[in-house]
Parts: structure tokens; C-alpha cells; sequence
């Protein structure tokens, strides 16, 4: 996935300023996708330079709320239909988590009640949006947002549990 895409995909909801995308990103891609100001501007700009996005308007202190164009639906659209998704292949923990055997077992099995804490702490969070989302009126956009929430509480208590396995398995 692209940052370009998770741009493209957010204007669909209607024009935005960098700022409101920021935004839009915190409250709905967080957990997918994340993007620091500074690319995201950097995307609109090039963006807007090929047709994909265009100023809807501009307010004060150089304030552009950009519009996603029919190109940049097309492309969109492109991607999400015939762009085969990059698979997965770098994993941070799981790197060291193949290297625990050069620590000690106090260090390994530390580290892996870490991972189980921060994976139950997502969890946490993502049940509480979860009873946030089942408070709002079903649409399509809702549909899908529930659809990414529940891969993350599924991968979130996966990864909880087999962190609390994998402390186990080492010895003591």
C-alpha cells in the first residue's frame, strides 16, 4: 500500500487541507497505515502536479483543500481492483525474536511479555473503537472501517497469545 492510495482513498470522503487529512489518518488508518505531515503534503503536491488530486479552494495563511479528480478515482480504483497487494516481509520483532537465543532466558522471556503487553494494550484500544463504531448508523464506509477493525482485534489477540506462548517455550 501507498501513501498515495491512503490519500486518495480519504479525499473520497470529500476535499481536505493537509491538516484534515492528518486527522482523517488519526482517526481512521492509524492502525493500517501511518504518514507524517510532511509526506502527506509532499503527496498532495505531487499529486496535483499529475492530475490526481486538484485545489478545491484556498483559505488564509496559503490554507489548499484539495479534491481528488477523476484520474485520481480511476487510479484509485485501479489499484484496489488489478494491483496485487505487496505481501508482508519485515517484521522488527519477529527479527529479534529469531535472534532471542543470543540473550539471556530473563531478557528473552521479557521481551515477549512486552510484546504480549503491547499487543493486549492495542486490543484494549481497538475494543473500546469497536464500541464506538457499533453506535454509528451502517454505511459502506462504515461497513468497511469494521471490516479492518476486526483484523486488527483478531491480529491483536493472535499476536497477544503467541507472545505468552513463545515466553514458555523459552527455558529457564
Amino acid at each position: 500500500m501507498s501513501l498515495r492510495h491512503a490519500v486518495l482513498g480519504l479525499l473520497t470522503a470529500g476535499p481536505a487541507s493537509g491538516y484534515d487529512l492528518m486527522k482523517r489518518f488519526e482517526v481512521s488508518l492509524a492502525y493500517v497505515w501511518s504518514a507524517t505531515q510532511s509526506q502527506v503534503y509532499g503527496e498532495l503536491t505531487k499529486m496535483a502536479d499529475e492530475g490526481l488530486v486538484e485545489v478545491a479552494a484556498e483559505g488564509p495563511r496559503g490554507r489548499k483543500e484539495y479534491a481528488i479528480t477523476e484520474d485520481g478515482r480511476a487510479a484509485l480504483l485501479h489499484w484496489m481492483t488489478e494491483v496485487e497487494p505487496e505481501p508482508l516481509r519485515r517484521n522488527g520483532m519477529l527479527l529479534r525474536a529469531f535472534f532471542l537465543h543470543l540473550v539471556s532466558p530473563e531478557k528473552a522471556a521479557a521481551f515477549l511479555r512486552h510484546q504480549a503487553e503491547l499487543a493486549a494494550q492495542q486490543h484494549e484500544e481497538l475494543s473500546k473503537l469497536a464500541e464506538l463504531i457499533a453506535e454509528e448508523e451502517p454505511c459502506p464506509e462504515n461497513t468497511s472501517g469494521r471490516v479492518v477493525l476486526e483484523f486488527g482485534l483478531r491480529g491483536s489477540a493472535t499476536y497477544r497469545d503467541w507472545a505468552l506462548w513463545a515466553e514458555k517455550q523459552i527455558p529457564s
